[in-house]
């Protein structure tokens, strides 16, 4: 086989951006993580606000992509790169699995995908380029603390939707192994002010999502 050229990667790295901002363009390895296909009955307010925080959890995923993709671009070296392409793939399914149940409440992403997508490989390409040590410390810190907002919104989904608990509590066991990972191949632990400034730009970005 051929060695891809600079332009092939170019165009890769493309269709990866627009497979992650536009819905339904990735085909899903895994069906949902549900032990029934029964889809729950709720309410109107009841199923907008599933609809709001599966936004959030979707546009997680979306920026997840663009962290892991940002990071590749930059990676000081070939493992760390390889590193975030497989990240990026297991999160393929998280991303299928909140554009699935979306669609059930008659709902959508957030209109701002793809503004979500640049500022998160932005941010990725900054950390990939600072360190090997740093970019995985990044990531291991960004994965506790969508794991922190994964758990407060299992709580608050109705009782009776057991479909999107599922969901939801597969992607955080998941969230939690591609911390460990990022810790076990030598991330570091981030100064508090970087901590709190991601913690702040998260809940920025829930906030928006959660409606738009």
């Amino acid at each position: 086989m051929r060695s891809l050229s600079k332009i092939d990667h170019l165009l890769l790295g493309v269709d990866k951006a627009l497979r992650a901002v536009v819905p339904h363009s990735n085909p899903g390895t895994r069906p949902l993580p549900v032990s029934s296909d029964n889809i729950p009955e709720l309410t109107i307010t009841e199923a907008r606000h599933v609809a709001g925080l599966m936004r959030v959890n979707h546009t997680g995923e979306v920026c997840a992509q663009g962290l892991y993709h940002g990071q590749a671009f930059t990676a000081k070296n070939d493992g760390v790169r390889q590193a975030m392409h497989e990240s990026a793939v297991e999160e393929i399914d998280h991303l299928v699995w909140c554009e699935t149940r979306l669609d059930e409440l008659g709902s959508h992403a957030s209109i701002f995908t793809p503004l979500w997508y640049g500022m998160s490989f932005g941010l990725g390409a900054v950390a990939g380029a600072i360190s090997n040590k740093f970019s995985l410390g990044f990531v291991a810190e960004t994965e506790a603390q969508v794991s922190e907002h994964l758990q407060d919104h299992i709580e608050q989904l109705p009782a009776q939707d057991n479909r999107s608990r599922e969901i939801l509590a597969q992607m955080d066991i998941e969230e939690l192994h591609h911390r460990q990972v990022a810790l076990e191949n030598g991330g570091g632990a981030l100064s508090p002010p970087i901590r709190v400034t991601m913690r702040w730009m998260a809940n920025g970005m829930k906030t928006t999502a959660y409606h738009l």
